[in-house]
């Protein structure tokens, strides 16, 4: 898995240019059923977790980011409201050993 710290390594400037889903993005901005095959350009991501901190930091209430839609986004910061960064803690689960 790529992970910023990678990201950095590899000159390049900025998460985005790494995403599956690149030159793909309007096809992650829909709805109902739409968002269940959109969710799939993040199978397999290398900078899923980059992406969807990207979304939880910034409150982005619109799309598919890092795998989950808008709901299951607000649902997740509703229950893990004293998180100030979520950047630090989807990275930090990246680098732990499986």
């Amino acid at each position: 898995m790529v992970t910023s710290q990678a990201v950095a390594a590899s000159g390049v400037e900025h998460w985005t240019l790494l995403a599956k889903c690149r030159g793909s993005e309007d096809a992650l901005f829909c709805e109902g059923a739409e968002q269940k095959r959109a969710r799939q350009f993040c199978d397999g991501c290398p900078v899923r977790a980059d992406c969807l901190a990207e979304a939880l930091d910034n409150r982005i209430e619109w799309g598919i980011w890092g795998g989950m839609t808008e709901r299951e986004r607000r649902s997740l910061l509703r229950r893990h409201s004293r998180v100030t960064s979520w950047k630090s803690v989807l990275l930090e689960q990246d680098s732990q050993p499986r």
